[in-house]
């Protein structure tokens, strides 16, 4: 009867062991896809940083000309130099002449 026991708590120890080979193996299997999708993910938000520095670029290159191009407009601009410039309506002709081509 003794034997018998041990070959069925041999068994059992077989059993509990692949089982638990198994859930390790499931176990190393998660983490590798969680790390694999960590650096999908970081690779991704690398990609959109770098283009939205480009932007920035772009944006901040775009706002030097403008300004540059709007101090050279009020250099000639007639509404800046009208002694009437409290009106809050200028007249439409004024504006005309400010407005590009």
């Amino acid at each position: 009867v003794y034997v018998f026991q041990s070959h069925e708590e041999d068994d059992r120890k077989v059993r509990r062991r692949e089982k638990n080979r198994v859930a390790a193996q499931r176990s190393r299997k998660k983490q590798t896809q969680k790390a694999d999708k960590l650096h999908e993910e970081y690779e991704s938000l690398e990609q959109e940083n770098t283009s939205l520095k480009r932007e920035i670029g772009k944006l901040t290159d775009e706002m030097k000309h403008l300004s540059e191009v709007l101090k050279d407009h009020e250099k000639i601009c007639p509404l800046l130099h009208c002694t009437m410039n409290f009106v809050t309506v200028p007249r439409p002709d004024a504006l005309a002449s400010c407005l590009p081509r």
